[in-house]
């Protein structure tokens, strides 16, 4: 079965950063298939990235090996790692981005040592499209490094209930639709404020006017805040960590 290696990254693809790593890959895992998952993400934006990941590395099939190269500690302390979890391989930095193959029961990791010769500001090229493409040739985990008991796992805040009954929450990302995502979770509806502003939740973008704003469950499962054919975040002027609150039916 041809392996699957897929790359996240915040590299841009103006610079040729992407090619050297496709180059590894190619030269190490001939005859894998490379995907591109994004490299247009916010440079050093490593939230984003984890959540970006917890979106799609579950939905390859088994085998897979997920390159994420978010690194802003690169050539500093920082480990670099290999995971495998849920029968699926993970390699990147050892700062949270991986957390989503982290927090599963079972999985495994090790410290990849890194190369005399690796470049201290490009551990992407020199580091983890080795290891990955290793992994791509079958080569176990094991033999990659030693095993880490301990790596950094960053969460998405939880959401709490209020005595009012009603739950806040906050903005965990903005997608490039300008679609304000939340950590709250509605199963019975309701309605989300923010700013001041209270919006029913709706079923879909459709339920309402070009220019309206909409509250619904996203793909995710989480609530978000929309703008129909619009920018929801520009509209009501919030960013990452905003407060909202979400009043229950």
């Amino acid at each position: 079965m041809t392996r699957i290696i897929t790359l996240l990254t915040d590299f841009g693809t103006a610079d040729g950063y992407v090619g050297e790593l496709k180059g590894v890959l190619a030269t190490g895992a001939a005859g894998a298939a490379l995907v591109d998952v994004a490299h247009d993400l916010a440079p050093h934006d490593v939230d984003g990235a984890r959540l970006a990941l917890a979106r799609y590395w579950q939905k390859f099939p088994n085998g897979t090996v997920h390159v994420v190269v978010i690194d802003p500690g690169v050539g500093g302390d920082r480990a670099a790692l290999a995971v495998e979890s849920e029968g699926r391989y993970l390699v990147g930095p050892d700062n949270g981005v991986l957390s989503p193959a982290l927090l599963h029961p079972g999985m495994r990791c090790v410290s990849l040592p890194i190369p005399a010769g690796a470049a201290p500001t490009f551990h992407g090229r020199d580091v983890f499209a080795p290891a990955a493409a290793e992994l791509a040739q079958g080569i176990a985990l094991d033999a990659l490094g030693d095993p880490l008991g301990d790596p950094v796992i960053r969460r998405t805040p939880e959401a709490t209930r209020r005595d009012d009954g009603a739950i806040a929450g906050v903005v965990i990302t903005i997608d490039r639709f300008g679609n304000a995502v939340t950590n709250l979770v509605a199963r019975r509806g309701g309605t989300l404020v923010v700013g001041g502003r209270k919006i029913p939740l709706s079923r879909s973008y459709s339920d309402v006017a070009p220019g309206a704003l909409v509250a619904l469950v996203g793909s995710s499962g989480l609530v978000e805040i929309a703008m129909r054919e619009g920018n929801a975040a520009v509209q009501l002027g919030v960013t990452r960590g905003s407060d909202v609150v979400l009043v229950p039916p």
